[in-house]
């Protein structure tokens, strides 16, 4: 196929709910069709879907392909959903700059040392769950595959004051949300708390992260912006907490779909780690990553996606799932020892900075949840999980357990 060639659009907003709850067999059908695909996406605008491993990976560290908004062709019809200027909507050389005076503060003894208060609040959580439900049952995100992310983060951030709850639905509809009015106006709405917090964290600077961020310079004394810094303040709470939500949701829930893997980590809490690295291969919270755009024509796999700023997205689940990485891809196996190569987190320069804190967040939660509920088990039937919409973010809306 040549870029003078139209390509046949695949309508994935068509598809409904079917596709929502289980998209993996509609890509494995597309990756044996080729690794390139014209879609619409259920938010309703036209893109390039690149499935498969070696592809995807190859796509996410591709300079040709561009991160910033700018470069976006304006016949996309879609619109930023972050504010501020971030590392995740930048290329280089600002990105290796912003990236560079985040990482100095965002290092792994800071992630190390949550580790005490991290089960220290995943226990709290638990005990206010099981106080709360002398019947045994609740909705695992509402107890703990939310707060716990949120609570994290926010005490890394300094920002206790954060409406916590209006929070989370700006957060769901900006990112999840296939109407584009509503995913507009949460835009719109964020940069309010985020521009409360930054304003309370220079009046009132503590020992925690924003207020590092507020300060941080690198040796010739570059600092954030202000602008930056609004990007920095939504990049960290928003995809802070997000990712870890779904992780720990979609985790417990592919353990409790697969008896026989709770009960090999029941057996063994020391596989927990390489369970952690199976949930984010098999059923990982990031469908397919933030928005990139061409900068000129690639070639891949024969068919061309023309430059201009055409939209591109990798099919993230689909490479996980590529039964030319993993063998039998769609079992579930916490002993799979290949599993850690997943593109979860991305690959290249995008790299997830969080993912150390998404990894130990899980490790703890769901080793605490498993010891604290030796019964636990799933609610409702599987198929009637309810999942979030949208190609972005893959978890479910709510998790019924009982014990």
């Amino acid at each position: 196929m040549t870029a003078d060639a139209p390509a046949a659009i695949v309508d994935l907003a068509a598809l409904g709910e079917d596709f929502t709850r289980n998209p993996y067999p509609v890509y494995a059908k597309l990756r044996e069709a080729g690794p390139v695909h014209r879609i619409r996406m259920p938010e309703g605008s036209d893109a390039w879907l690149v499935v498969g491993y070696e592809a995807g990976r190859a796509l996410l560290a591709d300079p040709r392909l561009s991160k910033e908004w700018r470069n976006a062709s304006p016949a996309l019809g879609v619109a930023q959903v972050s504010s501020g200027r971030t590392m995740l909507s930048s290329d280089p050389p600002l990105h290796a700059r912003l990236r560079g005076l985040v990482t100095r503060e965002f290092t792994p003894r800071r992630i190390e040392q949550l580790a005490p208060r991290i089960q220290e609040m995943t226990d709290g959580l638990l005990d206010a769950m099981l106080a709360a439900a002398p019947g045994g049952r609740a909705d695992l995100v509402e107890s703990l595959a939310f707060p716990l992310p949120m609570g994290v983060i926010c005490e890394l951030l300094g920002v206790p004051f954060l409406d916590r709850a209006s929070f989370r639905d700006l957060s769901n509809v900006a990112i999840s949300s296939t109407d584009p009015e509503e995913r507009a106006a949460a835009a719109k709405a964020m940069p309010a708390y985020l521009s409360q917090l930054l304003a309370s964290k220079r009046e009132q600077p503590g020992d925690d992260l924003m207020s590092a961020l507020i300060t941080a310079s690198d040796e010739e004394g570059d600092r954030l912006s202000g602008e930056e810094l609004l990007g920095m303040a939504w990049l960290l709470l928003v995809a802070g907490h997000e990712t870890t939500v779904n992780l720990i949701s979609n985790g417990v829930l592919a353990l409790l779909t697969h008896p026989d893997q709770l009960a090999a980590l029941r057996a063994d809490v020391g596989l927990i780690d390489q369970a952690v690295e199976e949930m984010l291969r098999y059923e990982g919270p990031v469908e397919t990553p933030t928005y990139r755009f061409t900068t000129e024509p690639l070639d891949i796999g024969g068919t061309v996606i023309p430059g201009g700023g055409e939209l591109v997205l990798v099919a993230l689940s689909d490479a996980n799932r590529d039964p030319a990485r993993y063998q039998d891809p769609d079992r579930f196996d916490i002993r799979r020892t290949d599993a850690r190569s997943h593109l979860s987190f991305g690959h290249g320069i995008h790299y997830c900075l969080g993912a150390p804190l998404a990894r130990l967040e899980a490790r703890i939660a769901i080793r605490s949840l498993l010891e604290r509920c030796p019964d636990l088990s799933l609610e409702i039937d599987p198929a009637a999980v309810s999942w979030r919409t949208g190609m972005l973010i893959r978890g479910p809306h709510a998790l019924p357990v009982s014990w």
